[in-house]
């Protein structure tokens, strides 16, 4: 299914992160933005983490807004770091929530290590720094290099990155692995579509038929980071192997240099698109 063209249809966006991973606004400020952006449907993908629902869902309605389960998880091939995005999953599915529970442990781990190695660089940072920040979320790096922020131990969240958490740095810990096809079959296992998030800024393109292969079923066509080039080209890609396109704003907060949530336009022929793959 090709998008939408007339304008008068309104959208959709369906990568938004909140508090309960590394965003910095509540799933409730989240459902007022898209209400008063007039969305008519969203999905919060928090990274390894559906906390969000299934009160989202509840307020979704009450708002009269279709909010689709969703999740951002982690995978990695050949030391590529490669997001996947789950839609219409089951929440509740017992090997889904177990498998959760060990990426959320396993998150909390990595970043005490984390903070281990810059402490012993001599970066005094606290660990119950990086906690308070994160909150009830999954800990992941943008909580650390916030911390570092608050503790006046780097002038920006990009320093923090680029000198002392990127992935070449000495206080670098890796994630828990999951290979691309592990993660497609957990979300299909619990119901769900995997979609590829924004290949446009991971450049794995020359993967995408191989992860057709192992279950991949949608790609995120529409991304805060791709021109409009590259949406005609992931297009191009979805229609040739009837896949499902998506997209979204990846909103996390302004402070991430992400667009405002809603602002992309995107069509909710990308809703339909999942929903066929839920048929198939």
């Amino acid at each position: 299914m090709l998008p939408e063209t007339d304008q008068s249809k309104k959208y959709v966006d369906l990568h938004i992160h909140t508090t309960f991973s590394d965003g910095n606004c509540t799933m409730q400020k989240i459902m007022e933005f898209a209400e008063v952006k007039g969305l008519k449907a969203i999905s919060i993908t928090d990274h390894d983490c559906t906390d969000a629902y299934p009160l989202a869902l509840e307020i979704g309605e009450q708002m009269g807004i279709e909010v689709i389960p969703g999740v951002e998880l982690s995978s990695e091939i050949q030391g590529t770091d490669i997001h996947i995005l789950g839609y219409y999953i089951d929440f509740n599915n017992p090997e889904f929530v177990k498998k959760l529970s060990e990426m959320k442990e396993a998150r909390f781990l990595r970043a005490q290590k984390i903070v281990s190695n810059l402490n012993k660089q001599g970066i005094d940072l606290r660990f119950e720094t990086v906690l308070d920040i994160a909150g009830e979320g999954a800990i992941g790096r943008p909580h650390i290099a916030a911390a570092m922020l608050r503790e006046e131990l780097v002038y920006s969240f990009r320093e923090a990155f680029d000198k002392f958490i990127g992935y070449d740095s000495p206080a670098y810990v890796e994630k828990l692995k999951m290979s691309p096809k592990e993660v497609f079959d957990l979300i299909k296992a619990a119901g769900g579509v995997p979609v590829l998030a924004h290949p446009g800024v991971t450049g794995v393109d020359e993967r995408i038929a191989e992860f057709i292969r192992d279950g991949l079923q949608g790609i995120e066509v529409y991304h805060t980071e791709h021109p409009r080039a590259a949406e005609r080209h992931y297009l191009k890609i979805c229609k040739k192997n009837d896949l499902a396109f998506t997209g979204g704003s990846d909103f996390h907060s302004s402070n991430h240099n992400k667009f405002e949530l809603g602002n992309l336009h995107i069509p909710y022929s990308a809703v339909k698109s999942l929903k066929e793959k839920l048929l198939n």
